[in-house]
């Protein structure tokens, strides 16, 4: 069975950092595009960012460059979301998903595979 188990998520003030984690099973990481999304309330879902570890390539939404930035570790297959100087305007819940193709696409409609969901607060 496919599953995909986000958690990290909490309060934190404005400057400070979390790591979100994004386990997957059921499939390996190393074989699809594995994304971050968001969405806060009263806004549409937004894709942060994206991996691809076929071509190891990745993708920033131009808001978090330089603050953010995703890894992961095939052997855990889990992908991590690494976010540094959070602002009060990244407070979302974060979801991870699984796009069921090997190049990048951060049309939500397009991921297959859903986490649950974790819930970042950033106070200012």
């Amino acid at each position: 069975e496919v599953q995909l188990q986000a958690s990290g998520g909490g309060l934190v003030q404005a400057g400070g950092s979390l790591r979100l984690s994004c386990v997957a099973s059921g499939f390996r990481v190393d074989d699809y595009v594995i994304g971050w999304f968001r969405q806060a309330p009263g806004k549409e879902r937004e894709a942060v960012l994206c991996i691809s570890s076929s071509d190891e390539s990745t993708w920033y939404a131009d808001s978090v460059k330089g603050r953010f930035t995703i890894s992961s570790d095939n052997a855990k297959n889990t992908v991590y979301l690494h976010m540094n100087s959070l602002k009060p305007e990244d407070t979302a819940i974060y979801y991870c998903a699984r796009l069921h193709n090997l190049y990048i696409s951060t049309n939500p409609a397009l991921y297959d595979y859903w986490g649950q969901g974790t819930q970042v607060t950033v106070s200012s």
